[in-house]
């Protein structure tokens, strides 16, 4: 059955929670149940010149190796190696991912009429997951220093005077390893061009920017492959690769991201399997501008100058401005959260009351050394939905 947005035209969105209502209001949740038969997906591409032979062993691992191992009952989960032999193999030949098609998402309502919408939908919390509010911080033995010290390099211009950087001091973000809800459902995109964000916002539809995809000359798209709750090379959920991507408005491409691209920059990517059924979702909600200059928001990406883009990080307590004549219909968002490249593509959220999940408005654009901008509006909403409709 299609997806209908929730029309609002003749009062304004709510507003969100502030960060520390919504610890208040909404609190945590353990899980209310197991999953049984849980499966996860990978994917392995390899040449050959006839069919490979396969070997697969288990091996189970010594000593604690799981960083979120208890379930319901309280049992403690084990570790396990998976080793997969091939022979038959064409040693030394690349194999690779074949292109995506893309699809554009054309909005033929009137940009007045959509500008009073603001379409929005509900997330999805799994019972098998507990939830949070806030990601828990890393254990000490699991932190690591900083690659790159932006707050140093920013403030010493004598020393390094042509380094732009979008670090605030002080810095906000703080790394994380929590795969409770809704942490489960962002993740880090990769694709033939590097590395970015993405956050799920259906069943098998991943949130991420325009800028991170790969466009080929022949309108398809780069391979693209999602990693929820990735984390030092772990994928506690699997992984997942693109089969289509949604995009409206304007490919966007980068590095520089002019106006126009900024407020496009976003694209719903469809997964080739339903891996939101074991990480759950966030809602979506278009922006509305009575939000402007509130710290209600939070961010999640992967960015470059911690921990090499292998995992997550998390800043809240964040203001939106959004500015433009058609800011609630498809907007460049402007903001100072602490953002690095690799975070491209997260998500902006925040909780609502009555409401056991977050909700996207924006996702991670452009940065500057003086402000950074995030894309939005309601035609981001309905990019997704148009997704969701086509593949359920």
């Amino acid at each position: 059955m299609p997806i209908k947005k929730t029309v609002k035209t003749t009062r304004k969105p709510t507003a969100p929670l502030y960060l520390d209502e919504a610890v208040e209001k909404i609190g945590s949740r353990e899980p209310l149940g197991e999953l049984k038969d849980a499966r996860l997906d990978f994917n392995l591409l390899v040449g050959s010149f006839q069919e490979p032979d396969v070997e697969v062993e288990l091996a189970r691992l010594k000593g604690d190796h799981l960083q979120s191992g208890k379930g319901k009952s309280g049992r403690r989960g084990q570790g396990y190696e998976l080793k997969l032999s091939l022979s038959n193999v064409a040693l030394g030949a690349h194999v690779l991912p074949p292109p995506i098609e893309a699809r554009e998402f054309e909005n033929d309502r009137d940009i007045h009429e959509a500008q009073q919408d603001f379409p929005e939908f509900e997330g999805k919390l799994p019972d098998h997951l507990p939830m949070r509010v806030l990601p828990r911080r890393l254990a000490a033995k699991l932190k690591v220093p900083r690659r790159f010290d932006a707050e140093k390099a920013s403030s010493d211009l004598s020393e390094r005077p042509h380094n732009a950087t979008t670090i605030f001091a002080p810095d906000q973000r703080y790394t994380f390893n929590d795969t409770a809800f809704p942490w489960s459902t962002v993740g880090r995109i990769d694709t033939p061009g590097g590395s970015a964000s993405g956050a799920m916002v259906g069943p098998r539809h991943v949130l991420t920017c325009s800028h991170a995809i790969q466009w080929n000359a022949d309108g398809t798209a780069g391979w693209v492959k999602f990693t929820p709750s990735y984390f030092d090379g772990s994928a506690p959920f699997g992984v997942a690769w693109g089969t289509m991507v949604y995009w409206e408005g304007v490919k966007v491409v980068g590095p520089s991201i002019n106006r126009n691209e900024g407020q496009h920059d976003y694209v719903c990517v469809v997964l080739n399997t339903r891996i939101g059924d074991l990480t759950g979702w966030m809602g979506s909600r278009s922006w509305s501008d009575d939000w402007d200059n509130e710290p209600y928001w939070s961010h999640i990406g992967y960015p470059g100058d911690l921990a090499g883009a292998q995992r997550p990080s998390f800043q809240s307590g964040i203001s939106l401005d959004g500015s433009f004549w058609d800011r609630e219909v498809h907007t460049r968002i402007f903001h100072r959260g602490d953002v690095w490249p690799g975070q491209s593509g997260g998500p902006f959220f925040a909780w609502w009351a009555g409401e056991s999940w977050p909700r996207v408005v924006a996702d991670q654009s452009g940065q500057t050394s003086s402000e950074n901008s995030a894309s939005g509006g309601a035609h981001m909403v309905d990019c997704i939905i148009r997704a969701r409709n086509d593949f359920p």
